[in-house]
């Protein structure tokens, strides 16, 4: 996904800072063009991010090269009849740019820094983003099953051994994750402040300034809550099971989510397509909050330290972090450079089978919790061998093996699809 973003970063900031130079053609493939400024824009992003020279003509070849696949694979995805919808395109426009709304703070920063309204971003990349899901969807089609067999891996491993480097220190980690927002005495309050704010709005008061003053979704609470019109699929199921239920004008009752507690407004209704207005109200922390789930993870550990019972089935009974708590905690094998560095910290101190005391974890600018984790296993740096390294191995043979049948369906389609290089 990253990937992706990164495509749509590009596409967007080629779209907006080159659109009054005079272009030059650099290639054509197909009924497709690329023009010199997304090339220079390209070569001087990628030149920026690994320090090398933008003008080297083998980095600009290479990356010429791959601009023009991206190009020969929305071709073959015309030819093969692959098709996206305007829902599909819509929900990664929406996806995508949310995403970077996130990243800067806000819309309003968001648009200024474009000079664009979302919508206005939105119509430019709409069909750069439906080509990019096509070329997308033709590739994941051609090669998502593709696996290397063990004999294939043993020729990998035969040939390449020696080039395949040191194999990194790995650790295998789990962790209790106790959220103190999640304390009834929280709940308790965000709701019935939310309560007292749906009170108010049904005898008058302001949506508008309500929602600058108190709600706490700041994509859009500069804009009174504004969220726009929106299709059916888009908001998370409690927001749109209750926003959909409503009539125009009318206001929800209070509706938990798992962001908090949302005020709803029907402003107007299209066919599926809905359009509202909310004000958001956070569980938020407190002191007395941190302390309690700092003191039940303390007894957690002390409770399987005793051994009262297994680190799993706490995770379990437990854990805030849902996603792992079925999986007893388990958060998986990491390399520890894959580790951010409050966690290495803790990581470092332990040895096999230890739990760390409570620690503080940030899970994003505004959301954290406290955990302790146990460190399970820990294999030191090696040199690699199929006994210990063989799932690494195999995905390593399977990109290799992935790699050799892409040049070789690149080359073919470059036998179907016209193209050339007009540098």
């Amino acid at each position: 996904m990253k990937k992706f973003f990164s495509v749509i970063f590009l596409l967007l900031s080629v779209n907006i800072f080159s659109q009054d130079v005079l272009d030059k053609i650099a290639a054509v493939v197909d009924n497709e063009i690329i023009l010199l400024s997304e090339l220079d824009f390209q070569a001087n992003y990628i030149a920026v991010q690994q320090k090398l020279n933008p003008n080297d003509p083998e980095l600009r070849k290479r990356i010429l090269n791959v601009m023009m696949e991206d190009k020969l694979l929305y071709a073959q995805a015309e030819l093969d009849s692959i098709s996206v919808s305007d829902e599909q395109v819509n929900s990664q426009l929406d996806y995508q740019i949310n995403y970077f709304i996130s990243q800067y703070g806000s819309k309003e920063i968001f648009e200024q820094t474009y000079g664009m309204t979302v919508d206005q971003v939105k119509r430019k990349l709409f069909d750069d983003t439906r080509k990019n899901l096509m070329a997308q969807m033709l590739k994941q089609k051609k090669f998502s099953e593709v696996e290397a067999s063990r004999r294939e891996v043993d020729e990998f491993y035969s040939v390449y051994k020696d080039s395949i480097g040191i194999m990194p220190e790995k650790i295998t980690i789990a962790h209790i994750y106790i959220n103190p927002n999640k304390s009834d005495r929280l709940t308790r309050d965000a709701k019935q402040f939310t309560q007292n704010l749906l009170d108010s709005l049904e005898n008058g008061a302001d949506f508008v300034l309500f929602a600058k003053k108190y709600s706490e979704d700041l994509s859009n609470a500069n804009n009174g809550g504004d969220l726009g019109f929106v299709k059916r699929g888009t908001f998370v199921p409690e927001f749109e099971a209750a926003a959909f239920a409503l009539d125009e004008g009318e206001f929800s009752e209070v509706v938990e989510s798992p962001f908090g507690f949302h005020i709803i407004q029907l402003l107007e209704r299209r066919g599926e397509s809905i359009h509202t207005r909310h004000i958001l109200i956070k569980i938020k922390s407190d002191d007395a909050a941190d302390l309690d789930a700092i003191d039940k993870l303390t007894g957690i550990r002390d409770s399987i330290i005793k051994g009262n019972n297994s680190f799993e089935y706490y995770a379990r009974k437990y854990s805030d972090d849902k996603v792992t708590s079925k999986a007893g905690g388990n958060l998986g094998v990491f390399e520890l450079q894959q580790l951010d560095k409050s966690l290495l910290e803790i990581v470092n101190k332990l040895k096999e089978n230890e739990i760390s005391f409570p620690k503080r974890i940030n899970i994003d600018k505004t959301t954290y919790g406290f955990h302790i984790v146990m460190l399970k296993k820990r294999v030191a740096s090696h040199k690699p061998n199929l006994d210990t390294d063989y799932e690494e191995i195999k995905m390593l043979a399977k990109y290799k093996k992935q790699d050799d049948m892409y040049k070789q369906w690149i080359n073919e389609i470059k036998q179907n699809v016209f193209w050339e290089i007009r540098l």
